[in-house]
């Protein structure tokens, strides 16, 4: 087939802007490896401090001054104290979009149960005078770590990009509360409000050194809410004077696991978990009150309805069945709340073709199905339209981890279990830097 020579130009110029493009996007994939690589030694020098040094949410002062401190040595404006503990830090390179990119920080009140050398061994005392030990049982050590090598790497990488990034360290993930506050206490007054919000999450499921980004839903909504109830305190000797509401306790707990069951379309995917049971305190004292924690997760709104309206009708029966006056019939109390997290399939698969160019295609995973655990990091742009979120999962289990589960069914320890461990933590703290840099570059890339 021949080509007519008024063709034969445009085509040829198409051609030498493609190639370099490719070249283009090849140097950087490698300048964004030298920098990550570059910064290894310091960022596992830093995880395994945070990991030996964890604080639960809403206290993680400690962490956020090394955070605050490190983002402004680069150059960043930081911006402390907001939520309590939280940090943001604006990184402004001329014209173009306002991306965001979200780290936790808070550990988990439970003892760790590792081998590590840099285990943690710290207790603290909560407001009630009780001890609590505290461990990095979810990976936020590891999330901070890559916050940081995320913010030199583009920070040394302005030539590439334009538009403004804003850098978010975050407390009380695991209270569902962290996003929230930061959002209720002005974060949008100091930093400009993202088009995009990326945030990742390391699992022990796929090995150290991938990533995954999968399309739809992702994780679960979830709500944190405690049920009071309220009842006539009295002598263990005496019950028929009382109101007990250890046996109100008791049956609304048993009513509850019939809810998702009988309420629910059982094609929607629900889970109604009660964490802990507080009544009384001494062995012959029926107690005044007594209060139930409960944990929601849904993925849509009106089974999230559906289950708070069972909850509230099955526990206002049991009390008023018991003789509790219409006046003292149980309160409820939400607390941590978080939306769905969803990745476009537009942009999912996007992301997917920029990680398998810039980390090589074995490193790419195919994403685990959607799951029942949550994420609270999508509360940082719920009041705002259009704005786009993308959630990615990074290794941070042992080589063999997919062949070993795939032979026995069988995975390592997971996130909030006590033997809880990233293997490798320095080579899955720099693919991380790497491959969510890649995407804040290709957001930020100049039109």
């Amino acid at each position: 087939m021949s080509v007519s020579l008024s063709w034969r130009k445009p085509l040829a110029a198409a051609l030498m802007l493609a190639a370099a493009g490719t070249q283009a996007a090849t140097g950087l994939n490698e300048r964004v490896a030298e920098l990550a690589e570059a910064q290894a030694d310091q960022l596992e020098s830093t995880f395994k401090h945070l990991h030996a040094h964890p604080e639960l949410g809403f206290q993680e002062t400690e962490t956020a001054k090394m955070v605050s401190k490190r983002l402004k040595k680069l150059g960043y404006q930081v911006h402390t104290g907001i939520g309590g503990t939280g940090v943001a830090a604006v990184l402004k390179n001329g014209d173009g979009p306002v991306v965001m990119f979200r780290s936790d920080m808070d550990g988990l009140p439970l003892k760790e149960d590792t081998d590590l050398d840099y285990a943690s061994s710290k207790q603290v005392t909560l407001d009630d005078g009780s001890k609590v030990h505290v461990a990095h049982a979810c990976g936020h050590d590891a999330h901070v770590s890559w916050l940081l090598g995320i913010a030199k790497v583009m920070r040394d990488t302005r030539d590439n990009w334009s538009g403004t990034l804003v850098l978010v360290a975050q407390p009380a993930e695991e209270l569902l509360e962290g996003a929230q506050a930061m959002v209720d206490d002005g974060l949008y007054d100091q930093v400009p409000k993202p088009e995009l919000l990326i945030s990742a999450h390391v699992f022990p499921a796929w090995p150290s050194g991938t990533v995954a980004v999968r399309a739809g839903r992702r994780m679960a909504g979830s709500d944190q809410l405690d049920v009071t109830l309220h009842g006539v305190g009295g002598h263990g000797s005496m019950p028929q004077a009382t109101i007990d509401p250890v046996v109100m306790g008791a049956r609304s707990v048993m009513a509850y696991q019939t809810i998702v069951s009988r309420n629910v379309d059982p094609q929607k995917p629900a889970v109604l978990t009660v964490g802990a049971s507080q009544i009384g305190e001494a062995n012959n004292v029926i107690s005044e009150t007594g209060v139930l924690k409960l944990n929601l997760r849904w993925y849509e709104k009106p089974v999230r309805d559906q289950m708070i309206e069972a909850i509230k009708r099955e526990t206002n029966g049991i009390a008023l069945a018991a003789g509790v006056a219409e006046d003292k019939l149980p309160e409820y109390t939400f607390k941590g709340y978080s939306e769905p997290v969803y990745n476009d399939e537009a942009l999912a698969k996007h992301a997917q073709g920029l990680l398998a160019e810039g980390l090589g295609k074995d490193a790419l995973m195919p994403g685990f199905p959607p799951v029942m655990g949550s994420e609270d990091f999508p509360m940082l742009v719920g009041g705002i339209e259009d704005t786009r979120t993308l959630f990615m999962e990074v290794g941070g289990g042992p080589a063999d981890v997919v062949k070993n589960y795939m032979a026995t069914g069988k995975l390592p320890p997971m996130n909030h279990n006590p033997k809880f461990e990233i293997i490798d933590p320095r080579r899955a703290i720099t693919t991380a830097v790497k491959a969510n840099s890649l995407l804040l570059l290709d957001a930020l890339a100049p039109q």
